[in-house]
């Protein structure tokens, strides 16, 4: 894989877009609107949906985004990506924030033999994309052009549910494939742990064909970043040439939840997806800040 020189932001200024700038909000962002996807462990698992400005369904078929909440497979909340899919939606996705099953250790040692916490999880996820591809006309919706991502075990979860074969909810649509146009990771949570169970292990399931992804790492995210990092070399030896990687220096694990880098991370990720083709224009995005540790990523300058 071609190696391209690092890009450095010693300082962002105020981005001069003449577009009118969106703040991204912090736990303030308000709700998207509420749809329940599936029944799983006894609960209603949903996502939050915000919709471009003037979007109509009728006329319309934009890419979807949905984005998977961390939490260590066992907690978390689907706000943590309000503000993403807030921001998004104002850009022209159809945008989701979704939450799933979540088990504590506990309550995962009463589930049938074979089933784990994380093999719980990542059949959600399936159901979850599954879910906006089988509602696609009623939503506005392209399911030739769903992106999906999330945080820590959200990204790990998104990643598996895309590309492992198995681990079907079978009351799920038959027919629908869970494969993506591309991928918003932040720091996902990636183990050399899950190896013990390969149905979890994203390295088996890596190809050349792994959809274009770009990724968020702090530098001292001493946990997780070992994982990402085997999984990255795995990619660059299958000649993968698509995943951009973007490292925060200094920062640990869940950097991206505060700013400056919730912006940072966001104006990143979004000039990823025009470079796909799946968003136009400029972000619109308004960040003010000097970085005293900057972003730094492979083969795009991003924030010029």
């Amino acid at each position: 894989m071609r190696r391209w020189p690092l890009f450095v932001l010693a300082v962002l200024l105020l981005l001069p877009f003449a577009a009118v700038h969106a703040a991204v909000a912090g736990d303030d962002t308000p709700p998207g609107r509420s749809y329940m996807y599936k029944h799983s462990g006894g609960n209603a698992q949903e996502m939050e949906i915000y919709f471009p400005p003037r979007h109509d369904p009728a006329k319309a078929r934009v890419p979807g985004l949905l984005l998977f909440h961390g939490g260590g497979w066992n907690g978390g909340h689907l706000s943590q990506f309000r503000a993403a899919a807030h921001y998004f939606a104002s850009r022209g996705l159809v945008s989701a924030t979704v939450n799933y099953r979540m088990l504590t250790k506990e309550a995962a040692k009463t589930l049938p033999p074979g089933e784990t916490r994380k093999r719980v999880c990542i059949t959600d996820a399936k159901s979850a994309i599954r879910w906006m591809k089988q509602h696609a006309a009623e939503l506005g919706v392209d399911p030739q052009r769903i992106i999906t991502g999330g945080g820590s075990a959200g990204g790990h979860i998104a990643v598996l549910a895309t590309i492992n074969g198995g681990l079907d909810d079978p009351s799920d649509p038959k027919g629908l494939a869970t494969n993506v146009v591309a991928y918003l990771l932040f720091n996902p949570a990636f183990s050399s742990d899950d190896s013990k169970d390969p149905q979890v292990d994203v390295l088996p399931y890596l190809e050349t064909g792994f959809a274009p992804a770009i990724v968020f790492f702090g530098t001292d995210d001493k946990t997780w970043k070992p994982g990402w990092d085997a999984a990255y070399a795995k990619l660059k030896r299958l000649g993968n040439t698509t995943t951009q990687l973007w490292l925060a220096e200094a920062e640990a694990h869940g950097f991206f939840n505060r700013q400056p880098w919730t912006a940072l991370t966001l104006i990143a990720a979004d000039r990823f997806l025009v470079s796909q083709g799946l968003l136009d224009g400029q972000p619109t995005l308004a960040a003010a800040a000097t970085v005293a540790r900057p972003l730094a990523g492979e083969g795009k300058a991003g924030f010029g």
